[in-house]
C-alpha cells in the first residue's frame, strides 16, 4: 500500500509540474498618444524678417617660409629615401643616418594603417622650425590632420610608433 501511494504521489507530482504554462503570458501594449499639431501661422507682411549673422572664424596666422623652406618626405612608407641629404640644411644633414631610418612598415602594419586611416603616412619628414609646435613631450608636427610626428635627436620628425605598433 505504501508503495502504490508512493507511486501515486509521484504520478500528481509528474502531472502537477508538466502542466504548468511555459509560455509567458503577453501584456496589453499601452495606448500610444499622439502628440499635438502645431498649427504655424505664416509671416506677416509687415514684420521685417533678419537673417542671422555669420559668426566670422578666427584666422590662424600666415606664416611666412623663407624661399626653399617648406615640409619634405624624407622617408617614405616603403622605406626608400626621397630627399637627398644635399636638399636638407646642413645642421640637420650631418646627423643623418640613412641607412638607420630608412625602414618600410611591415606588411601587417600596411594593412593596419590601411584599415584604420585609409592611407599610409610617410615615416620620416623635415619640417621647418616655424612650422613646428612645442609641447611637453618635445617638439611635433601634426600631419594631413591625423599623424603626430616628433622630432628626433637628428632633427627630422618620425611619425608617433603609437600608429603601427
Amino acid at each position: 500500500m505504501k508503495r502504490v501511494f508512493g507511486i501515486l504521489l509521484l504520478g500528481v507530482v509528474a502531472l502537477a509540474s508538466c502542466s504548468k504554462k511555459t509560455r509567458p503570458t503577453t501584456s496589453v501594449p499601452a495606448k500610444k498618444t499622439t502628440p499635438p499639431v502645431t498649427v504655424l501661422a505664416p509671416p506677416i507682411s509687415d514684420s521685417v524678417v533678419t537673417a542671422p549673422t555669420p559668426v566670422p572664424k578666427p584666422e590662424t596666422p600666415a606664416i611666412t617660409l623663407p624661399a626653399g623652406m617648406a615640409p619634405m618626405i624624407v622617408i617614405d612608407d616603403k622605406g626608400r629615401i626621397v630627399t637627398a641629404k644635399e636638399k636638407l640644411p646642413e645642421e640637420v644633414a650631418d646627423k643623418v643616418n640613412y641607412s638607420r631610418i630608412s625602414r618600410g612598415f611591415s606588411p601587417v602594419q600596411r594593412q593596419n594603417l590601411i584599415y584604420r586611416f585609409k592611407m599610409i603616412p610617410p615615416r620620416v619628414l623635415f619640417v621647418p622650425d616655424q612650422l613646428a609646435s612645442k609641447g611637453a613631450k618635445g617638439t611635433y608636427v601634426i600631419y594631413k590632420k591625423k599623424f603626430w610626428y616628433w622630432k628626433k635627436e637628428d632633427g627630422l620628425f618620425h611619425l608617433d610608433e603609437t600608429y603601427y605598433q
